[in-house]
């Protein structure tokens, strides 16, 4: 049988991924609205933390499978697994970023865009 891929809005991506994190613990849950901003690369940046090499893997596992299972979507590209310190998952319009406590903390990203909406996602 042919799987069909669903298709999916940058919102509810971005719940999924949301979900796919809350599903192995991730922490920090920040996620960014860029959908108003001019020349922005995604609609959304969700970034969460980790406190080990493991979880951060079991982590990025979660949230593929997670968007998967709901909209048979992969990411359009996947960054950082051989060094699993900061993954990064791209499905586009929601871009997914996975880091390891102190690597989040050097580079910031929150930071970047401070005309963004954020919204930090209550723990679980």
């Amino acid at each position: 049988m042919k799987e069909t891929k669903v298709e999916a809005n940058s919102d509810i991506l971005a719940e999924l991924v949301v979900k796919g994190m809350q599903e192995r613990k991730a922490f920090d849950i920040v996620v960014i609205n860029l959908k108003s901003l001019k020349n922005a690369v995604s609609d959304y940046f969700v970034i969460a933390s980790a406190n080990s090499d493991t979880q951060l893997d079991a982590i990025a596992t979660s949230v593929e499978e997670e968007v998967f299972k709901a909209v048979r979507q992969n990411p359009w590209q996947s960054e950082g697994r051989t060094n699993n310190e900061w993954v990064l998952l791209d499905y586009v319009d929601v871009v997914a970023h996975i880091f390891l406590k102190d690597k989040r903390a050097f580079y910031a990203l929150e930071e970047l865009w401070g005309d963004a909406s954020i919204e930090h996602v209550a723990a679980v």
